[in-house]
């Protein structure tokens, strides 16, 4: 009993350390909800606060005064994070699943040539005339998928787990007869859950917050994925305030009841929402695919 006591002792501070760092994530995210329902002017008089002293839902209703706007930017976003993630997971694990395998001769050739393509970067300008002048794809959704496809590091991850994998597994496959696509399809791949959906979290998140793409290749309102759909919005409430104080055409109390930092917060919400509901289907996997390769056995 004793022993048990002094154990759980000795972890307070370890309890404590962890319980600090968790609040370091959860404070910012608990600040922005409560700026987004809060009060303009009590904004501008008592700065931010962590509880609204009155819930205001106005910059909600000044994001969604036209719903279908939002609504048709998540089906953007939605239609290119879905496929994309697809795509890309299914390309990169391919070419990892390659890269990994001890008999391809070319393996330490095409490791290095994709090292070295992530050293420098080809510039805007070609980039921007490659995807318009060679594939022609602006104002589509390949626009918006292509850019995100290839991720090297993502790669190497994958190809660091199925290095890790038996050679013993494919050999037998390939005795009984089976194909490299069925070997993939059937034995490493389900094998490469933790993996897969680690990739998968990281190529997602990267395709919903993406907003670069849509600024140099679309011009169509209707194609704007989310995060530039508010971009823009709130580009246009600065530009609005602006021009209404510098015109003079309403007074400064007027002005501070706009929703300018609440709108901010509540954009934000928006587009974090989503993202917040998907992690935890992913989490059990992410803390192992993460450390895939730290130890050897």
């Amino acid at each position: 009993m004793v022993s048990s006591r002094k154990y759980q002792l000795s972890m307070l501070p370890i309890h404590l350390f962890f319980i600090a760092i968790s609040a370091l994530f959860v404070i910012p995210l608990w600040a922005i909800v409560s700026i987004s329902l809060s009060n303009e002017v009590d904004i501008s008089k008592f700065g931010y606060r962590l509880i609204p002293l009155k819930l205001d839902f106005g910059a909600y209703r000044y994001i969604l005064e036209h719903p279908m706007t939002i609504i048709n930017a998540y089906k953007v976003t939605i239609l290119m994070a879905s496929v994309g993630t697809f795509v890309s997971v299914l390309m990169i694990s391919m070419c990892a699943y390659a890269l990994s395998r001890s008999d391809f001769k070319y393996s330490k050739f095409l490791t290095f040539y994709l090292f070295f393509t992530t050293l420098f970067s080809g510039g805007i300008v070609p980039y921007y005339i490659l995807m318009t002048k060679v594939f022609h794809v602006q104002n589509t959704y390949w626009a918006l998928i292509l850019p995100l496809l290839g991720n090297i590091w993502n790669m190497f991850l994958m190809r660091t787990f199925f290095k890790a994998l038996p050679d013993s597994l494919v050999e037998s496959a390939k005795i009984d007869g089976a194909s490299e696509m069925r070997i993939y399809l059937t034995i490493i791949v389900p094998l490469s859950t933790p993996v897969l959906a680690t990739v998968g979290l990281l190529t997602i998140l990267v395709y919903w917050n993406s907003w670069f793409s849509s600024l140099l290749f679309i011009n169509k309102q209707s194609m704007f994925p989310l995060q530039y759909l508010l971009q823009v919005m709130l580009s246009n409430i600065q530009e609005i305030l602006k021009n209404m104080q510098d015109g003079g055409l309403v007074d400064s109390a007027a002005l501070s009841q706009l929703p300018s930092e609440s709108a901010r917060m509540a954009m934000c919400m928006l587009a974090i929402a989503p993202m917040l509901f998907v992690f935890p289907f992913f989490q059990k996997y992410f803390a192992k695919g993460l450390t895939v390769g730290a130890v050897k056995g």
